[in-house]
C-alpha cells in the first residue's frame, strides 16, 4: 500500500509518500481502506516535532472515514469512522491507503455523512465533547463562551452546546456572519478586540447572561484571552483551555478566582486513544444524523503526493476550513 511517512522531525519535506506492506490484523483488529483522512494543526506540529510521545518512523493523521475491509466477518464492508490520541503518534495513523486499528476504534459512520464529511470530525468533535460534556458537565439550559468560535474545536463547542439545550456565544477576531452562526448554532457572536482590553468582549457576555456571567468558558485560544474569559464566568463557573496562542504563560486575579468559587480545566485529547474516541463518536451520531451537528466545511481536498503543500497551508493557518487528503475506492 502506499501511505505518507516520516523518519525523522523537522520541515515538511520530511513527508515522502512510501510503498509499504499492507497491514495484518491481529486478533481483535479491523484493517480499514481509508477512503477520506483529514489534517489538524496537530498532525503539522507532529512533524515538526512539537508533540510528545512519536515514536519514528511514522505515518501521521487522526481522523479518517473508511470501509472495513479485513478483520471480523460481520464487520466486512462496513463504513466507519474514527480517531485517536494514538493514531499518528505511536501507531501508524490514517494518512495511507489502509489503516490498522482495535475492533473498539471503529464505528459506522452517520448513514447522511459521506466520507470526506465523516473524516473532518474526530478530533474538532470529541475535543468539544471531552470539555464540555465529560469534564465541565455542561448542563441544559447552561450559557456557553467559546472562543475561536469560526474554528474547528470552537464550532463544534457550540453545535453540541445547542443540540443539547444550550444558549450559546462564540467570540472571534471577527463578526461572524447571520449564517455562519445559524450553521454553528451561535446565539450572540462577539468580537475580542485587544484595543480595549476585551471589554466589550467581556460587557456583551456579561448582558447576554444577564449580569450574572456565564456558566461555562471553552476557550480555544488561550493567552492573552485566558483573563478576560475568566471575567465573563458567574459564580460556579468552569473554564476548559487547550492550548495558549502567544504567551503560554498567563496570569490572574487569584482572589476574585476562589471568591466567585470558579474552576479551571485543560482538555487534552491526545490523552483518549481510537477505542475512548469511537466511544465519543457514537454518542455524537445521532447529532449528526439528525443535523442538529454539522461537519466542518470542507477548504480543499489533496492527494497523497500534495502532502507537502497541505501541511504548510494547515500549518500557516491559510485555509477557512478543513483539508481533507481524499483516496479511491482501492486507494490512490
Amino acid at each position: 500500500m502506499r501511505a505518507l511517512r516520516f523518519h525523522e522531525f523537522g520541515s515538511f519535506d520530511k513527508l515522502k509518500v512510501e510503498a509499504i506492506p499492507d497491514p495484518q490484523p491481529k486478533t481483535g483488529e479491523v484493517v480499514v481502506r481509508i477512503r477520506a483522512a483529514s489534517l489538524s494543526p496537530s498532525d503539522a506540529k507532529n512533524v515538526l516535532g512539537r508533540m510528545e510521545g512519536t515514536t519514528l518512523p511514522r505515518t501521521p493523521g487522526r481522523d479518517f472515514a473508511g470501509v472495513v475491509v479485513n478483520g471480523p466477518t460481520q464487520m466486512i464492508g462496513t463504513e466507519v469512522w474514527g480517531t485517536g490520541g494514538d493514531i499518528g503518534f505511536t501507531r501508524d495513523g490514517a494518512q495511507a491507503e489502509l489503516l490498522v486499528v482495535p475492533v473498539g476504534g471503529v464505528r459506522p459512520k452517520p448513514k447522511n455523512l459521506s466520507f470526506e464529511e465523516a473524516a473532518v470530525v474526530g478530533v474538532n468533535f470529541v475535543t468539544a465533547w471531552i470539555g464540555l460534556v465529560e469534564i465541565a458537565r455542561f448542563q441544559s439550559g447552561e450559557n456557553v463562551l467559546a472562543t475561536g468560535a469560526a474554528g474547528g474545536v470552537g464550532s463544534a463547542v457550540t453545535q453540541i452546546a445547542k443540540w443539547k439545550g444550550g444558549r450559546t456565544i462564540g467570540v472571534d477576531r471577527a463578526p461572524l456572519s447571520p449564517e455562519t452562526q445559524k450553521q454553528f448554532g451561535i446565539d450572540r457572536s462577539l468580537v475580542a478586540e485587544p484595543n480595549d482590553g476585551y471589554k466589550t468582549m467581556i460587557d456583551g457576555a456579561l448582558r447576554f447572561s444577564e449580569n450574572k456571567g456565564v456558566n461555562v468558558v471553552f476557550d480555544c485560544v488561550g493567552g492573552p484571552l485566558f483573563e478576560p474569559c475568566l471575567k465573563t464566568l458567574g459564580q460556579l463557573g468552569r473554564q476548559l483551555n487547550i492550548t495558549s496562542v502567544g504567551d503560554r504563560r498567563v496570569c490572574f486575579d487569584l482572589l476574585d478566582f476562589y471568591h466567585r468559587r470558579l474552576s479551571l480545566f485543560g482538555v487534552d485529547s491526545r490523552a483518549y486513544d481510537t477505542e475512548a474516541c469511537a466511544a465519543i463518536l457514537e454518542r455524537l451520531t445521532p447529532g449528526f444524523e439528525s443535523g442538529a451537528l454539522k461537519p466542518i466545511p470542507i477548504a480543499k481536498r489533496f492527494n497523497l503526493n500534495e502532502a507537502v503543500q497541505a501541511y504548510a497551508q494547515v500549518n500557516e493557518g491559510a485555509l477557512h476550513g478543513k483539508a481533507v487528503f481524499t483516496f479511491l475506492a482501492e486507494g490512490r
